[in-house]
């Protein structure tokens, strides 16, 4: 059921998605830390402007994924000069069951036992365990936007998490 409330009584985290009125299906997109434009490419009616969600998502993993095995190598010392992640999505339609495809490329003079721990490490990143599990998704809808200060907000808290994680593995 979706009900009706105010902008203020948003908590945790928060990004602000609005149309931009320039292309069909181009969106900004503000966190509290950055500004960025979303958009669909142009071989399926956009404007090519930036990523589409799927992307985002791909990122997102990613991204987690990296954070994940940056700090516990440094939590470790362990001799990581880099890391590269490459996610590839494939979803067979709407009601398909979505396949993400993570691999891993760490650079540095790791032994055996300290790249599979970091590998063990990759399925522990918080957006994994976010997407894995099924997130509760509520919706509502808003009656007015309240100041713009407060729209997107950004805490930390996928930090948070890597470094707790990392800690729950020492």
């Amino acid at each position: 059921m979706t009900r009706t409330r105010s902008a203020q009584e948003t908590t945790g985290e928060t990004i602000l998605i609005e149309e931009t009125g320039l292309g069909p299906f181009q969106l900004k997109v503000t966190t509290g830390s950055s500004t960025f434009m979303l958009d669909e490419p142009i071989g399926a009616g956009g404007l090519g402007s930036g990523p589409n969600p799927y992307d985002l998502l791909s990122a997102a993993l990613g991204a987690s994924t990296a954070t994940t095995i940056r700090a516990y190598a440094t939590a470790k010392r362990w001799p990581l000069e880099r890391i590269h992640v490459r996610v590839s999505h494939q979803r067979p339609g709407v009601r398909g069951r979505a396949t993400f495809v993570r691999q891993i490329l760490l650079v540095g003079r790791l032994d055996e036992p300290q790249r599979i721990k970091l590998l063990a490490m990759a399925d522990r990143c918080p957006i994994q365990l976010s997407i894995g599990t099924g997130p509760e998704i509520k919706t509502t809808l808003l009656n007015e936007l309240s100041s713009r200060n407060d729209l997107a907000v950004t805490h930390g808290d996928h930090m948070r998490d890597v470094l707790q994680i990392c800690q729950s593995e020492n």
